[in-house]
């Protein structure tokens, strides 16, 4: 059975920036369950993931536009520290989701001076060219449920 629309998938994957470094791994958690075309990978994997079936190893480097897309410093914004609903224990590196005019958005905290604190709306991989190392290790039918939800349930899932 091969990769495609509406199939559930299971990866093994290394991913690694373009000098190396380990940013992420599925060693410590399993391999990672999904959907093919249902937008859960980046657009840039989940097209040289198609076709392909069990057993399969590809090594690939995707593009920033086909991954997290480029950085787009709209999204840096200094604010106001009262803007946060508790002050206390506000440092670098924290994350909130906020309302914007286009949904939910994940913030991350980048700097703190003083009373301003300035916050970015890019996704922390935003503007990286990513390089996977995946090996297939499982392609099945997805069951109605899982397409109703758009997501993998059962062992390799979330459970409702």
């Amino acid at each position: 059975m091969n990769v495609q629309k509406n199939k559930v998938v299971g990866i093994d994957y290394k991913l690694t920036d373009g000098s190396g470094k380990m940013i992420d791994s599925s060693t410590e958690h399993g391999p990672l369950h999904y959907i093919q075309g249902t937008g859960s990978l980046i657009p840039g994997l989940e097209a040289e993931l198609e076709g392909k079936k069990a057993g399969d190893h590809l090594t690939v480097k995707i593009a920033a536009k086909d991954g997290y897309g480029e950085r787009n410093d709209a999204l840096c914004q200094s604010v106001p520290r009262t803007q946060f609903e508790s002050t206390e224990g506000l440092e670098v590196g924290m994350q909130f989701e906020v309302e914007t005019e286009q949904g939910e958005l994940v913030v991350t905290v980048t700097k703190i001076e003083g009373d301003t604190v300035t916050v970015d709306g890019n996704h922390p991989l935003a503007g990286m060219e990513l390089h996977f190392d995946v090996t297939v290790k499982e392609v099945r039918d997805a069951t109605a449920e899982e397409l109703a939800h758009g997501h993998v349930h059962g062992e390799h899932g979330h459970h409702h």
